[in-house]
C-alpha cells in the first residue's frame, strides 16, 4: 500500500516519495508502512492499513455500523453528490471514510475508529460523525480506551448545516467517555483539517502526530487568500504544533504501538509493589544539625539529581507528554506517564539540569505559566483515571517575566493549588533541591511531602529576603537562618511529612539520594496512601493544610485501613 493505493509489483517496482522525489522499491514502501527511507516522509495510509499496522496480529474485529447513504439536501454542484458518494464507495471498498474495529495493542483492548483520507477527502458528514459516535459508544459499554486516527480536510459542505451538527455529535460522545474514566488517544495523521480538527481529533486526553502531519481549523490556502498573510514554512505540522503546546507528542510510525501500548496500561490503575525497605526520618532530632545558608548552596549543586535523573533511574519507565493546550509547553517542567514498582503514576516535576546551557534551555527550572498549565492538564487526567501523582520540587520560584504575568502567572499557580486540594487520588511531593515560594507550592500540596537531606524550602530565597528585610544582599546567610529553610527545621515545623536518608557516604554529594532509597520511599509511601476512600484521602488532604498557622501542627496520618 502506498499513499492509500495498493501498488503490485507487477504494475511497478519503483515509486517516487512525494517529499524528496526519490525512487524507493514498492516492497520497502509495504515493509515499512510507508514511510520512506531516504527522508522519512511519512506518505498516507488507508485505513485499514493503519488498523493492521497498529493493532497486535490477529486480534482485530472490525465493527460493522451500518450507518447507509445519507444525501439529506439532494445537492449538486458539477455532479449530484450521491454519485460522488457512490464512486467513492466504490473506489475505496469502503461505505464512509471511517473504519471502526475492536483490536489489542501490546495485548491491550481497544476501540480505534481510523479515517481514510481517499474517501472524499476523509471528509466529516452525517456517516463519518455516526461512526465516530459508535465507535465512542461501544467503548463506553466495554469500558476500554478509545483511539481515534483522523485524517480529514475538513466538514462534508455536500450535507451543509447536518454535517456542522457532527462536531457537536462527536464531542458529546467524547465527552461521555471523559465523564466515565475512560482514556480517549487521538494519532493525528496528514491532513486534520476544519471541523474534526475542532472536535474529536482535539479533545482527547492524549493527543499524538506523526512526524509532518498538519492539523488546523483553517487551511493555509484559505489563510492566505483570506488574510494575505504569509505563514511559517512549518505552519499546522506536528513541530509547529509541539512548540505551542497543543499537541503531547511526535512519533514516528516504527514506534507508535509501544508508545500507545504505554499509554493503555495507564488505564488500568495497581498498587506498587513494593522491593525493599527504606526508613523515613519523621523525628526531626534523627537529623543533624544543617547551617540553612550550607543547605542553600547544596541544594542549588547542579551535580544533584535532577526531576529527569529520578524518572530514568528510579522509574521502570516514563512516557513524557507535552503541552498545556493553551499557549507553549513549559521545557522547565517535565511530565508524564511512569511505571513505579509496576504500577502506572503521573509523574510531574521541575527541571533544571547539569550544566550552564541546559539550564538556560530550561529557563533555570523557573515555570511560565505553561509549565504550570501543563502540570494541571496531567494531574487531571490523573484524576480521571485514578492513577497516583509523584511531584518532584526543584525551583528557585516561579518565572517572574512580562511574558508570564500576561499569560496570568498568578491564576496558574492559584488554580493549581485548589486542583491539587481536591484531586481523588494520592499525592506524594519530593523536594529535591531548592523550593522556592508559589512557584514551588503549585506542585505540592500534597498527601506526603517528603523531602532529600540537602533540599530547601522557603517563602522566598535568601537573597530576596536579605534585599527586603535588610536592603543589604550580603545578608543572605542572615536571612537563610533566620528563614530556616533547611530538612531539619521543615521536617520540626510540620511542613514536610518526612526526610529521606542521609547516604552513609556524603563525598561529593549534592543533597541528592540514591535511586534505589527514591524508588522503595515513594512506592512505599503510595502503598500506604492507596486503596482507601478517595473522599477521606481529600478530606485528610485538607486537614493537613488546614492546620498550618493554627494552634496544632498537622501530624501524618494513617489513611489506608
Amino acid at each position: 500500500m502506498v499513499h492509500g493505493q495498493v501498488i503490485s509489483v507487477a504494475e511497478a517496482e519503483w515509486s517516487p516519495c512525494r517529499a524528496c522525489g526519490r525512487l524507493v522499491y514498492c516492497r520497502q514502501w509495504q515493509r515499512s508502512w510507508g514511510v520512506c527511507p531516504h527522508c522519512s516522509h511519512h506518505s498516507r495510509l488507508s485505513a485499514r492499513d493503519r488498523i493492521a499496522q497498529l493493532a497486535d496480529p490477529g486480534s482485530t474485529r472490525l465493527l460493522d455500523f451500518d450507518v447507509g447513504a445519507y444525501d439529506p439536501l439532494e445537492f449538486v454542484d458539477s455532479e449530484p453528490y450521491s454519485e460522488r458518494f457512490q464512486r467513492a464507495r466504490e473506489s475505496t471498498g469502503m461505505d464512509e471514510a471511517v473504519v471502526c474495529a475492536r483490536a489489542e495493542i501490546m495485548e491491550r483492548p481497544l476501540v480505534i475508529a481510523a479515517m481514510d483520507f481517499r474517501f472524499m477527502g476523509g471528509s466529516l458528514g452525517s456517516g463519518t460523525g455516526e461512526l465516530i459516535t459508535r465507535a465512542a459508544e461501544f467503548a463506553l459499554e466495554e469500558r476500554i480506551p478509545l483511539l481515534v486516527v483522523p485524517a480529514s480536510g475538513g466538514a462534508r459542505m455536500q450535507e451543509g448545516a447536518l454535517s456542522l451538527m457532527q462536531m457537536a455529535k462527536t464531542s458529546q460522545a467524547l465527552a461521555s467517555l471523559n465523564e466515565a474514566g475512560i482514556l480517549t488517544v487521538s494519532l493525528i495523521t496528514d491532513p486534520t483539517y476544519g471541523g474534526v480538527a475542532a472536535s474529536y481529533a482535539s479533545t482527547t486526553d492524549v493527543i499524538l502526530a506523526e512526524p509532518g502531519a498538519r492539523m488546523g481549523f483553517a487551511g493555509p490556502r484559505v489563510i492566505r487568500q483570506t488574510l494575505q498573510q504569509t505563514l511559517p514554512d512549518d505552519f499546522q505540522t506536528a513541530e509547529f504544533l509541539l512548540e505551542r503546546g497543543w499537541i503531547d507528542d511526535i512519533v514516528p510510525r516504527a514506534h507508535l504501538r509501544g508508545t500507545l501500548g504505554s499509554l493503555l496500561a495507564a488505564q488500568t490503575p495497581r498498587t506498587p509493589v513494593v522491593d525493599g525497605d527504606v526508613e523515613l526520618v519523621t523525628d526531626p532530632s534523627g537529623l543533624a544539625d544543617t547551617d540553612p545558608w550550607a543547605a542553600v548552596q547544596r541544594a542549588r549543586d547542579l551535580s544533584g539529581a535532577t526531576t529527569a535523573d529520578y524518572l530514568q533511574r528510579s522509574f521502570d519507565s516514563f512516557l513524557e507528554l507535552h503541552g498545556d493546550r493553551v499557549s507553549g509547553d513549559c521545557p522547565a517542567v517535565i511530565g508524564g506517564l511512569g511505571v513505579l514498582e509496576g504500577a502506572p503514576v503521573v509523574v510531574v516535576g521541575h527541571q533544571k539540569g547539569h550544566d550552564s546551557a541546559e539550564l538556560a534551555a530550561r529557563n533555570y527550572g523557573m515555570a511560565s505559566p505553561a509549565g504550570f498549565r501543563k502540570a494541571a492538564r496531567l494531574m487531571r487526567l490523573a484524576g480521571k483515571l485514578g492513577l497516583p501523582v509523584v511531584t518532584f520540587i526543584d525551583t528557585p520560584g516561579a518565572y517572574p517575566g512580562v511574558a508570564a504575568e500576561e499569560r496570568g502567572q498568578a491564576v496558574a499557580i492559584a488554580e493549581n493549588l485548589v486542583l491539587m486540594s481536591a484531586l481523588p487520588v494520592p499525592i506524594v511531593t519530593v523536594v529535591i533541591g531548592e523550593g522556592g515560594s508559589g512557584g514551588a507550592l503549585a506542585l505540592g500540596v500534597a498527601d506526603r511531602v517528603l523531602m532529600c537531606p540537602g533540599a530547601t524550602y522557603s517563602v522566598i530565597s535568601a537573597e530576596g529576603c536579605a534585599a527586603i528585610l535588610w536592603d543589604d544582599a550580603e545578608k543572605a546567610p542572615d536571612a537563610a537562618r533566620a528563614l530556616r529553610v533547611d530538612a531539619k527545621s521543615l521536617l520540626s515545623l510540620s511542613v514536610v511529612d518526612a526526610v529521606l536518608p542521609e547516604p552513609g557516604d556524603a563525598s561529593g554529594y549534592a543533597g541528592s539520594v540514591p535511586d534505589d532509597v527514591m524508588r522503595v520511599a515513594l512506592a512505599s509511601t503510595l502503598t500506604a496512601l492507596s486503596g482507601g476512600d478517595p473522599a477521606a484521602l481529600v478530606a485528610e488532604r485538607k486537614k493537613r493544610f488546614r492546620a498550618f498557622g493554627a494552634e496544632e501542627a498537622p501530624v501524618m496520618q494513617e489513611v489506608a485501613g
